[in-house]
């Protein structure tokens, strides 16, 4: 009896940290300060906003951010992508506070973050986040 209890505990805490895992899944958070950005990131900064996406060599969910991003910034003058491998660069991600990939950090021409968006963001509430950074368009 004792360990059908420890069977079901452990199916309901594995449910639970699914649906919180799945519900953070792609939301857009407000971007932190994280002292002085690595230099990789720093030069890849350009006008109006960028978009710092970091990925690693075998991330599947990756390659759709990457299109959906490009995608994105190819539509709009004041938006521009860069993708971020780390695979063999750990640091950079350890710097950023990036736990997982795909993580795409927008910043401002000044190297300001506006938010972060942990997996495959969604492209409608990425811009409506980004709407105060972004010129009309």
């Amino acid at each position: 009896m004792t360990g059908l209890l420890v069977v079901v505990g452990v199916l309901a805490a594995g449910t639970v940290i699914g649906f919180v895992l799945r519900g953070r899944e792609g939301a857009v958070r407000s971007g932190q300060q994280r002292g002085e950005l690595p230099a990789r990131v720093a030069e890849a900064l350009g006008p109006g906003v960028t978009l710092v996406q970091i990925s690693t060599t075998f991330c599947a969910p990756c390659r759709h951010t990457r299109a959906r991003l490009s995608a994105l910034a190819d539509k709009r003058a004041d938006l521009s992508h860069v993708d971020i491998d780390v695979t063999n660069q750990p640091e950079i991600a350890e710097t950023l506070g990036v736990l997982r990939t795909p993580t795409t950090i927008a910043y401002t021409s000044a190297g300001d973050e506006i938010l972060r968006v942990s997996g495959l963001p969604e492209t409608n509430r990425l811009l409506t986040a980004l709407q105060p950074h972004l010129s009309e368009h």
